[in-house]
């Protein structure tokens, strides 16, 4: 069972106008998420800090944010299972935000917690159990405060209480899950090191029988440390997942990868303990477009890419926040770099018709059906017809000329893809 925990999820107002469509006169975070979506998706189930209010329009960001409902639905599109809303800006817009926020993500069907509209629900929701593979995980979250902001009878927002932590982690014992996971917004902003508060309620949950304690707030990274022998985990900021602040240490963060691994005894008892323990690179690409929009990119994918980012001095700010990263993740305890393989994300496909030939039945044999055969939807609603994907650029140079020489496709030409996007044709395989 795979895991993945990120950190912020915030709505400035330069990321709203960047979401905005002129046109259809609406908001979409496709794009903002295109280039880690493969990855989020490739974990059993993930984690994220929505750190913003889905109170409606007007749509703002700092101080006070509310952001547009498609946030919450590109989150989900993008392969997020659930979110803690327990942080600093959970009443940004008062009781109407806090609710609603609730409401949106509800009727979503995304799984929530740290916020709650009554007692009543969180008696019944809370801790928020969390299912999927045979795994149960019991999931809990905090926050310092809210900026000042007083919460709304009878609305509750869980505040860092260690009276009533030790009773919900007792709880959290009694609902018999597989692990316990509390997702605490904490510390000191832009602070690369935890204070001695953090240390100390990390502490206090372990020893209350939490597995994993995972944080936000600073908005910068802090190091993470995994304790095999007691089988616990501590990662104290993965700092910004996506974001508006583009200054150094604040533009990125982590992703968090835990690895869980069950065995059954012969008296059919199960025991359940951290496999595998790592984390990801993310940064926050800001292009020249007006308004500037924003994309996720996991380092893996991007540290060596020369094709969406061609400008040197936006590719050395990326460069930069990789060392100062991996220069800060000297200090974690057992937990390295992922070693995932990276995606492949250029590919070729064999152009076969123009949108005024058709396809009959005989191609989807012999040669062309081996390949495979898929309509592209084209401008203007006309369909064009392709193989499909070939990852090895020889691979598919020979299959182009089989098809060209054996099949009445003579015209047939390559075109490769870069990220699901056409690039360009290579007529002749070139």
């Amino acid at each position: 069972m795979s895991l993945l925990f990120v950190g912020d999820v915030m709505q400035h107002d330069s990321q709203i106008s960047a979401a905005f469509d002129p046109i259809s006169k609406s908001y979409d975070y496709g794009a903002c998420f295109q280039y880690v979506k493969p990855v989020v998706r490739s974990a059993d189930i993930a984690f994220a800090n929505l750190e913003v209010t889905l109170a409606g329009p007007p749509y703002k960001g700092y101080p006070q944010f509310s952001a547009p409902d498609e946030l919450a639905k590109g989150l989900k599109d993008t392969g997020f299972d659930v979110l803690v809303t327990a942080n600093n800006h959970c009443v940004d817009r008062g009781r109407k935000g806090l609710e609603r926020t609730i409401d949106v993500l509800d009727t979503l069907g995304i799984p929530h917690t740290g916020t709650f509209k009554d007692a009543a629900a969180r008696e019944v929701q809370y801790p928020l159990i969390v299912e999927k593979k045979g795994f149960r995980f019991s999931l809990l979250n905090y926050t310092y405060g809210t900026n000042g902001i007083p919460v709304t009878t009878p609305n509750i927002v869980n505040l860092i209480d260690t009276l009533q932590i030790r009773k919900d982690l007792f709880k959290a014992k009694l609902q018999q899950t597989d692990a316990v996971i509390v997702f605490m917004h904490w510390g000191a902003e832009y602070q690369d090191a935890p204070n001695r508060a953090q240390k100390e309620l990390a502490q206090f949950c372990l020893n209350n029988g939490a597995t994993l304690v995972v944080g936000a707030h600073p908005h910068v990274l802090q190091p993470m440390q995994w304790n095999k022998e007691k089988n616990q985990l501590v990662a104290y900021s993965l700092g910004n997942f996506v974001s508006g602040q583009q200054s150094r240490y604040r533009d990125g963060g982590a992703m968090l990868w835990v690895e869980f691994e069950k065995q059954m005894s012969s008296d059919s008892v199960s025991s359940v303990r951290i496999k595998n323990a790592s984390y990801e690179l993310a940064w926050v690409y800001r292009n020249n477009e007006v308004p500037k929009k924003y994309f996720i990119l996991p380092m893996k994918e991007f540290e060596q890419d020369t094709l969406l980012i061609n400008n040197p001095a936006i590719v050395d700010r990326m460069k930069e926040f990789a060392v100062d990263s991996r220069s800060l993740y000297k200090k974690n305890i057992d937990i390295d770099e992922s070693d995932r393989m990276a995606f492949e994300t250029s590919y070729f496909k064999i152009l076969l018709t123009t949108s005024s030939d058709s396809i009959t039945i005989m191609d989807t044999t012999a040669n062309i059906g081996f390949y495979g055969l898929y309509p592209e939807p084209e401008k203007d609603s006309l369909i064009n017809w392709t193989t499909g994907k070939f990852y090895d650029r020889e691979i598919a140079i020979e299959a182009l000329h089989q098809i060209k020489s054996s099949t009445r496709y003579n015209d047939a030409r390559l075109i490769w893809y870069y990220w699901d996007k056409r690039m360009e044709e290579l007529s002749s395989g070139k």
